[in-house]
């Protein structure tokens, strides 16, 4: 079990003295030898569908086509949900190579059909002989195993539709499986005509049904590990396309894809690489995404372009003017010739329209406003936006039935100004008033943008850069002077963690209290030197303005009827808020229930409970999730965004906004009715004890029921419990050198049953002796000083 800190307890418990009246000893010795042989890993919970790669990872309109989805714990895929509409997917196959143990129970079947065959071949059929070929094809799948890393070995392959009229874009992907659903990845809607080479996959069960992978290791080498023998291309192939395309490839270790074409002097080539944008982050890769490298080379083998990134974007957009008729050669690779299944790219490449910057990046909720384009091969460079809703909008070019890549347009309440130049120095700095939003650029390399406003002693004021966050290459830096020019105040990068898909916190935000009546002068550069029309920015000059935002993580909610499952709520709080936030479910299905849902003053993340209840309809749907904190004299009510805790290269961790949060709600295997009893919160004093009183039944079908607590907080443990008794109880202990007073929070106590392996036979031995049936609704609890306790 993630996070687990604690293994589990029975009643029978080494951690202290039974509780009185429990007629179950304490089997201390047991107990230690059981803990041993289960080690940590017995304690995981269910485990939880992962996709790791969609390839392709995208379709033209109006075209049907196979996709293969590869991740882990993908058993019982039966089924896809796909955000927004005019996409159908359905599940056509499903292939979990062999391991060595399932590898040798198959072919322990195969060898007793064949004796079967050599003993009485009269008595065989045409049904024997095709149990035969299954059972050899299933045998070939243990040679794909080392093709692949464990995270990646399962693969569901899905028959996709994308109708004619369905809108062009970014869609969200998930698999239904017997576990629930899995993580969302980018799936894209596309216009034009789509090339897409031979996956991975194909290649691993190709080689698996030849003797390519089936030759033995030589005597004294070790056996192939998952992943060490990976598929590969052949480096010097080229595919010829006909441009405008897009094209789908998965770049494997030391690959190069060529893709061939022919062009015509004068032509505006556009190459837009998505590959990052399809996977933000791989755990277990640096620099964490697939890096992707493409160049164009003419007929005769020169380089004419090359491109590694696009500004601060790790994909490559490339841009070049055909100089001269004829045959050109498209190279991608990765960076450091990695590669893998999940390296998947999608290549937008033709004369096709591309937006490079906007202006303004926003306006005034309300106020029609002129936007201009600036990039390649646009034939509109403006759009009238009406404004009519607050919040970040994407927004696109066209030419002709053609959408250009999206780029994010600001609508917000405060009043909006625009930069007017020459604003070089703080003596013809251009004065504004308090609260005001101006929408400026950096014209040229070396610029800088001063503002004047007029503020009075113990004022506050917040000065904040918002461009990188709408994807302007500006890296900013801002600085406060007051008349004098002594600077007050100053800021590079500020860490928005809100912005899960970014890495390079470029926006600048400071804030100060003005020392007295005066003018006072705000600074703002690009720390690169760049300039340009598309250096364009939003700077917010306003009050202090408490507030908080919400993420709730995972987006995809899997629990059995039911049961009770945690569930992660970070708050991100805004200009010295610090209230206490109170959560809830908005419209929610009937019968489900939160437990805990208070974020303390103060702090920034709690660990919920949903209870789902036991006649809840299985499968999918929506849940809304809403906080209310209050600041002077109003309250403020905001709405939780769905999101995914996603590691980066082995140790950062991003929280990547989803477009649903969802709820799957499965069958119940083993229902159990637990609960505690009649107490709001739990004071546990520091270096001393605490009861709870719970109703937990001792023992289940499957076995002895146990508890553990699940991530608690430095200090807290279970000293005892008493489980299957009618004044049943669990004692936490609070340490004195690792807890301190005023903390609060929930604690979450998992409930499991546990059976011992050697009372198991037959199938029953494949099975886990220890399964999660659910949990305690989370319990508030608070850590007070001694005194407090009587």
């Amino acid at each position: 079990m993630h996070g687990l800190r604690e293994k589990p307890v029975s009643a029978r418990s080494p951690y202290g003295p039974s509780e009185k009246g429990d007629k179950v000893k304490c089997l201390m010795a047991v107990l230690c030898v059981m803990y041993v042989f289960l080690g940590t890993a017995a304690f995981a919970q269910e485990e939880i569908p992962h996709i790791g790669y969609v390839y392709p990872a995208g379709g033209q309109q109006g075209t049907r086509f196979r996709v293969v989805v590869g991740g882990q714990y993908l058993t019982g895929a039966d089924g896809v949900r796909m955000t927004g509409t005019g996409v159908q997917a359905e599940v056509v196959d499903y292939l979990r190579p062999l391991n060595q143990g399932a590898f040798k129970t198959v072919q322990q079947q195969m060898q007793h059909l064949l004796a079967r065959k050599n003993e009485n071949p009269e008595a065989w059929t045409a049904d024997d002989e095709k149990r035969v070929a299954e059972l050899h094809e299933r045998m070939t799948t243990f040679y794909i195993r080392p093709s692949s890393v464990p995270t990646l070995v399962e693969t569901v392959t899905l028959e996709v539709t994308v109708a004619a009229d369905a809108i062009p874009g970014r869609r969200e992907l998930r698999l239904h499986t017997g576990q629930g659903l899995s993580n969302p990845l980018v799936f894209e809607v596309g216009q034009l005509r789509e090339y897409t080479e031979r996956s991975a996959r194909s290649i691993a069960v190709a080689e698996s049904q030849s003797n390519v992978r089936r030759r033995r290791p030589p005597e004294g080498t070790e056996k192939p590990m998952p992943g060490t023998l990976p598929v590969t291309n052949d480096p010097n192939e080229i595919v010829a396309v006909a441009l405008p395309a897009i094209l789908n490839g998965q770049i494997l270790p030391g690959d190069v894809d060529h893709y061939r074409f022919t062009a015509q002097r004068g032509q505006k080539l556009v190459v837009d690489v998505r590959a990052r944008s399809l996977i933000p982050y791989l755990s277990d890769a640096v620099p964490g995404w697939f890096q992707a490298v493409v160049s164009l080379r003419d007929a005769a083998g020169k380089e004419v372009a090359y491109a590694d990134e696009f500004r601060f974007h790790p994909d490559p957009v490339l841009q070049y003017e055909i100089a001269e008729d004829g045959d050109y050669t498209l190279t991608i690779r990765d960076a450091l010739y990695r590669g893998r299944e999940d390296f998947v790219y999608r290549v937008a490449i033709g004369e096709l329209p591309y937006v490079t910057g906007i202006f303004p990046l926003g306006t005034r909720l309300g106020t029609p406003t002129r936007i201009e384009f600036t990039g390649w091969n646009l034939p509109v460079t403006n759009l009238l936006y009406p404004a009519r809703e607050a919040g970040v909008h994407p927004i696109a070019a066209c030419a002709g039935r053609l959408l250009s890549n999206p780029k994010l347009f600001a609508v917000d309440t405060l009043p909006e100004e625009l930069e007017s130049e020459p604003n070089n120095l703080s003596i013809n700095a251009q004065r504004v008033t308090l609260p005001v939003i101006i929408n400026g650029r950096i014209d040229r390399p070396g610029d800088v943008d001063v503002f004047c406003f007029a503020g009075g002693a113990g004022q506050q004021v917040v000065a904040e850069v918002n461009a990188r966050r709408l994807d302007s290459p500006l890296d900013s830096v801002l600085e406060l002077t007051d008349a004098t020019g002594k600077q007050l105040a100053f800021n590079d990068d500020y860490e928005d963690k809100g912005a899960g898909l970014t890495t390079h916190h470029a926006d600048s935000r400071l804030t100060t209290t003005l020392p007295a009546d005066g003018l006072y002068y705000i600074h703002l550069k690009d720390r690169q030197q760049h300039g340009g029309a598309d250096i364009a920015y939003r700077l917010h000059l306003t009050a202090p303005q408490p507030d908080f935002e919400l993420r709730v993580v995972p987006s995809a909610i899997n629990a059995r009827a039911g049961t009770t499952v945690p569930v992660t709520v970070h708050v991100l709080r805004r200009d010295n808020f610090a209230g206490e936030i109170t959560l809830a479910l908005q419209h929610a299905p009937p019968g489900f229930t939160l437990a805990g849902a208070r974020i303390p003053a103060g702090q920034d993340m709690v660990r919920l409970t949903l209870t789902v209840p036991a006649d809840a309809p299985t499968g999918p749907m929506r849940l809304n999730m809403f906080g209310r904190g209050m600041i002077p004299q109003r309250e403020i009510i905001r709405q939780a965004v769905p999101a995914d805790d996603l590691m980066q290269a082995f140790i950062y961790r991003h929280l990547v906004p989803a477009e649903e949060l969802l709820v799957c709600v499965m069958n119940s295997w083993q229902p159990i009715a637990v609960g505690t009893l009649g107490v709001e919160s739990l004071k546990i004093p520091v270096g001393g004890n605490a009861r709870l009183s719970v109703n937990i039944p001792g023992r289940t079908a499957w076995g002895e029921v146990q508890i553990a607590l699940s991530d608690p907080p430095p200090g807290i443990t279970i000293a005892n419990c008493a489980l299957g008794q009618r004044n049943g109880g669990i004692t936490f202990h609070c340490d004195a050198q690792t807890s301190r007073p005023g903390l609060q929070g929930n604690l979450i106590i998992n409930v499991y049953a546990y059976r011992d392996p050697a009372t198991m036979s037959g199938r029953e031995q494949h099975k886990k002796p220890l399964r999660l049936l659910t949990a305690l609704p989370a319990i508030p609890f608070e850590i007070v000083p001694a005194r407090e306790i009587r």
